[in-house]
């Protein structure tokens, strides 16, 4: 059976949509586009991932794939591309992708926040939706298992950053001449930094400008944009694809409830079908989709009774 083709729902300005968008382009694999709006309510997503709050949410007939890193790993698999899941790489990769993907995100967030912040760059936003989506991200900070940091010394830490991989950029890439998933993590705060804000601290460090501009002329593939409705349609005519459904393990076939341990923490509730050293798999039904699987990394996840 062929395998059904990966969907993204993302919106523009979403930094990590952009680490998948770019990943999607390296990998050159197909995809739908699902645009959705910057913060819920999501009617078209909610029926695919419940009360999951983040962006981007990836799709593939009725399996939801909630997380970059289950994203990623899924684009692993479909591209034989190893070193672009977490779990394909050394624990030095898996080291800085933890820090980059959190503290270095919200550095590179709250680093935007100022009079350097550029609107007319920001997917022409009105000033009222770029308020709304300043403040939505400063209450998802604020919620955040990190300490959050002041817009100036936000920064500070972006600056120590930049320091640190002009110094690690030896050749064309992070970890060598060809990239792994620590490039595409550590692109897309960046790439925020320097989409929203008309400072130019990026000039300063020519081996990051280089290779931001390289993983940029990936581009994002060609996409073929969709509906909501379309994507709903696809999950409700499709069937979870198998899993392993560890049958030792007493949780699994129990109502459990599973979020991010660090910020958007809105819980998905469910059957739990699978339970792996990777991740968690629950079952979940609504009449706009049917049945589907809705898929969550461990790392960055908790799981409790439903």
């Amino acid at each position: 059976m062929a395998r059904a083709p990966l969907i993204l729902h993302h919106y523009d300005l979403s930094p990590f949509s952009e680490k998948i968008r770019v990943m999607l382009g390296y990998t050159g694999l197909d995809w739908l586009s699902v645009k959705t709006s910057e913060m819920p309510p999501r009617p078209g997503l909610a029926p695919l991932a419940g009360g999951y709050r983040r962006i981007p949410v990836a799709q593939s007939g009725s399996d939801v794939f909630c997380d970059t890193r289950t994203i990623t790993a899924e684009i692993a698999r479909r591209s034989g591309r190893a070193e672009l899941a977490l779990e394909g790489c050394g624990q030095p990769v898996r080291d800085f992708v933890r820090d980059v993907d959190l503290t270095i995100f919200l550095a590179c967030v709250m680093s935007t926040i100022g009079p350097g912040f550029n609107r007319k760059a920001a997917g022409g936003l009105s000033l009222w939706k770029t308020l709304r989506l300043i403040w939505d991200r400063l209450l998802m900070a604020a919620g955040a298992r990190t300490r959050g940091v002041s817009p100036k010394n936000a920064r500070r830490h972006v600056r120590t950053h930049l320091e640190r991989l002009e110094q690690m950029l030896e050749q064309d890439f992070l970890f060598g001449d060809r990239p792994n998933i620590g490039d595409f993590a550590a692109y897309h705060g960046l790439w925020f930094v320097r989409k929203l804000t008309r400072r130019h601290e990026l000039e300063a460090f020519p081996r990051v400008t280089a290779w931001m501009d390289r993983i940029a002329a990936f581009g994002h593939g060609n996409p073929r944009e969709i509906r909501p409705e379309e994507a709903l349609e696809i999950a409700r005519e499709s069937e979870p694809g198998t899993v392993d459904d560890g049958n030792d393990d007493p949780n699994v076939g129990k109502e459990v409830s599973i979020c991010p341990d660090d910020y958007g923490r809105t819980p998905v509730t469910g059957e739990l079908v699978s339970q792996t050293d990777s991740g968690w798999i629950v079952r979940r039904e609504t009449p706009e989709t049917g049945v589907v699987h809705v898929h969550f990394p461990r790392q960055g996840f908790v799981i409790g009774d439903g």
